[in-house]
């Protein structure tokens, strides 16, 4: 899987923790190992214009994800993946450390854009969190693929809480 990580926002992030948590998020999902991925990291102003521009909508947001080849997870076990470009997540790290910190378990930006890249790489995927049904199956994936790779790298406490609505 090729991923590529641009910090362009001038804040300082784990990008190595957003690289290893994307490619976990992506194998997890099954999306073929020779696909491509680009998590862009800006600033609350940059993020503001994305937000205008492709939601109509004020202000900065926390993730925006802009699907390419629209690539899906097999439905089958046996299935082989679809090898394509998923796509681009765009990570605002100001709107991530205001929501970690009025997160309810509370927890730093770091582990917050690591919980919004998983949630940007399910948008790519199709996932949605518009209807009660498709918040739950989006949500539950998001938490069981994040509780996943946190074991796997042992890091201990309570897994940050969801705060993407």
């Amino acid at each position: 899987m090729s991923i590529d990580v641009n910090n362009e926002s001038g804040t300082d992030i784990d990008e190595q923790a957003v690289l290893d948590v994307a490619r976990y998020a992506v194998a997890r999902m099954r999306i073929h190992p020779l696909s491509e991925l680009s998590v862009i990291v800006v600033d609350a102003e940059a993020m503001e214009q994305l937000h205008i521009q492709w939601m109509d909508l004020p202000g900065p947001t926390d993730v925006m994800s802009f699907p390419m080849d629209e690539l899906r997870p097999p439905a089958k076990d046996d299935e082989e993946p679809p090898q394509g470009l998923l796509g681009d997540i765009v990570l605002c790290p100001e709107v991530a450390k205001k929501q970690g910190e009025e997160a309810p378990t509370g927890h730093s930006m770091d582990e917050e854009l690591q919980l919004l890249t998983v949630h940007g790489v399910l948008h790519l995927l199709g996932y949605d969190h518009e209807e009660p049904d498709e918040k739950a199956e989006m949500f539950g994936l998001q938490a069981a693929i994040i509780d996943g790779w946190r074991a796997e790298k042992g890091l201990t406490g309570p897994s940050p809480a969801p705060t993407v609505t």
